[in-house]
């Protein structure tokens, strides 16, 4: 594995739990929608979010053009689904479980492709 991917790994397994004061992809003192409040009131939210906003930059670093592009419309796709959610705790919750499921079979096709 080449060392950039080694690093990004490396970044995504030591992403840890963070308090609820912040989540990573928005701060939650700005937090005004039922879904984002919801994500900074619930702790397991909160650390799926941590861990989404933490692959997909990554990725998004790591991706080419195309695939980035790719990656960017089904973020924005995937944040207008979990913004119908509202303050459902179960449906905010499939919608990470459903992501970082994404996300991860991403990450992992990317590293098994050798050197860049």
């Amino acid at each position: 594995m080449s060392p950039i991917r080694m690093a990004a790994l490396a970044a995504v397994l030591s992403c840890g739990p963070i308090g609820t004061a912040e989540a990573a992809s928005f701060p939650c003192e700005k937090a005004e929608a039922a879904d984002e409040k919801a994500i900074c009131a619930t702790l397991t939210l909160n650390d799926r979010d941590v861990e989404m906003a933490t692959r997909f930059e990554i990725l998004r670093a790591m991706l080419p053009m195309g695939g980035n592009a790719k990656l960017r419309e089904d973020q924005e796709t995937w944040l207008a689904e979990r913004r119908a959610c509202g303050a459902d705790i179960a449906c905010l919750t499939q919608a990470y479980d459903s992501r970082l499921k994404t996300l991860r079979a991403v990450f992992s096709e990317f590293t098994k492709q050798g050197p860049l």
